[in-house]
């Protein structure tokens, strides 16, 4: 009997600070290639997705594309007992606004939201583009299958409503196929603005451009890795941020980068034979994508995406061509290597859903002292917090300590000088929001 408090002590305390959680496991077992390769040959079967392209008929053009895609989030909601929330949000771009808008054309997002039980204004977002197109951006007649630039990130969106859906979760997850990508990421544009007219708390955007291709231009072949691209600091920024930064650090540690170290250790976590890359740049070089406009609005946004692409295979006229054949044509797409990225926002958006909000407020002290201090504010839900800290060289929070019943912990020994610190809430099942940066300093 004398065993007996102690192994109790042990049950009960177990979930605080269990590092996994087995529904996530679930999930990642749900994600169907196969469903994955329908929807991406459905997506090519209409011909062209381009954003100018014919919007009246039912089998060719971005309207029956978009239609369809409404369609497919309709049924998913019906098998949840209606779930989602499913509605068009669109914005009218006049002809001249960019170089490749040649016609007043309406830009069409397809959203789909899943309310969160206890937070229905906090929302996770992951995206796929629906719009395709061929070498010349304005051609909006010839055949742009568009296979996996971006029909894989669209039906990877798609299949993770449909895995999802089957799940309660206390924040809110939003799936949303955006249009006019290529022409300028008006989609993009105007769903940040509505998210801002509408006062949405957005965690941030998972946007999913090209999750389809294992086979590299340069000869790499490989289905485990992949990239995760995030900007340093928000470009909304003040000039007092910019040169509190100077002297307190903190150039590579905005809120986009917080997302993508949250899901570089998830998907440690939960997918361990997976590689993600963290990249540190807004996107490729001198190129973008659709978390560029809610960054811009100042959300969280990161990009992922395959980590060897096949130029020949994007933004290409099909043709041979000296024995290379040209087109994102649904051949070149790894549906298998489709399904783990899809995964891997899956368990992301989960995780993120079921976890508690971060701490809005760290505050940290400690200047010539051999401790560090940190403070937060209480947050609901929480059970406990992880304070992290790591050195100012690594890409990744490497350690951390567990507290509960504090909003205050200090670091004895933890020279503030020589680290980077942050602090994430800790919800009852383990999950963790992402982590906050220091915002203030005290004495």
């Amino acid at each position: 009997m004398k065993h007996t408090l102690p192994i109790l002590l042990f049950i009960f305390a177990f979930p605080l600070f269990a590092q996994t959680d087995a529904r996530i496991y679930d999930i990642i077992n749900k994600v169907s290639a196969e469903r994955i390769k329908n929807d991406v040959t459905t997506l090519v079967n209409f011909g062209t997705r381009h954003t100018l392209s014919d919007t009246i008929s039912e089998t060719r053009g971005i309207g029956a594309a978009r239609r369809w895609i409404k369609s497919e989030f309709e049924r998913t909601s019906t098998d949840c007992n209606a779930c989602l929330e499913v509605f068009y949000q669109k914005d009218m771009v006049k002809k001249g606004d960019g170089q490749r808008i040649t016609k007043d054309v309406w830009v069409v997002n397809v959203v789909a939201i899943q309310r969160g039980t206890k937070y229905p204004n906090r929302f996770i977002i992951m995206s796929g583009d629906i719009d395709s197109r061929v070498s010349d951006p304005v051609d909006y007649t010839s055949k742009s299958p568009g296979a996996n630039d971006n029909a894989s990130g669209m039906a990877g969106t798609i299949e993770a409503a449909r895995v999802l859906s089957k799940y309660k979760f206390e924040s809110s997850i939003i799936y949303v196929g955006l249009s006019g990508e290529e022409q300028g990421l008006y989609g993009g544009k105007g769903l940040a603005a509505y998210a801002k007219e509408k006062g949405w708390d957005i965690v941030g955007i998972l946007n999913n451009d090209m999750i389809g291709n294992i086979t590299g231009v340069d000869g790499v072949v490989s289905n485990r890795d992949f990239r995760i691209f995030s900007e340093p600091v928000p470009p909304t920024e003040t000039e007092e941020q910019r040169r509190a930064r100077r002297f307190y650090g903190g150039e590579v540690d905005g809120i986009s980068r917080q997302l993508a170290r949250y899901v570089h250790k998830t998907t440690k976590t939960y997918m361990p034979e997976m590689n993600p890359m963290m990249i540190y740049r807004l996107d490729r070089f001198g190129r973008g994508g659709h978390h560029r406009p809610f960054n811009d609005a100042g959300f969280a946004g990161i990009r992922i995406m395959e980590a060897h692409e096949n130029y020949t295979q994007q933004h290409q006229d099909i043709r041979l061509e000296d024995g290379i054949a040209y087109g994102d044509v649904l051949e070149h797409v790894n549906f298998e290597y489709a399904k783990k990225l899809t995964a891997v926002n899956a368990i992301n958006l989960a995780s993120i859903a079921w976890a508690p909000p971060a701490p809005t407020t760290v505050e940290i002290g400690g200047i010539v002292e051999p401790s560090a201090k940190l403070k937060w504010n209480k947050v609901e839900g929480a059970v406990g917090y992880k304070i992290y800290w790591r050195d100012t060289t690594s890409p990744t929070w490497d350690n951390y300590r567990y507290v509960t019943d504090t909003t205050e912990h200090t670091l004895n020994g933890i020279v503030i000088d020589n680290y980077f610190f942050g602090v994430a809430a800790v919800g009852k099942d383990g999950h963790e929001s992402p982590v906050t940066f220091p915002n203030a300093v005290f004495r």
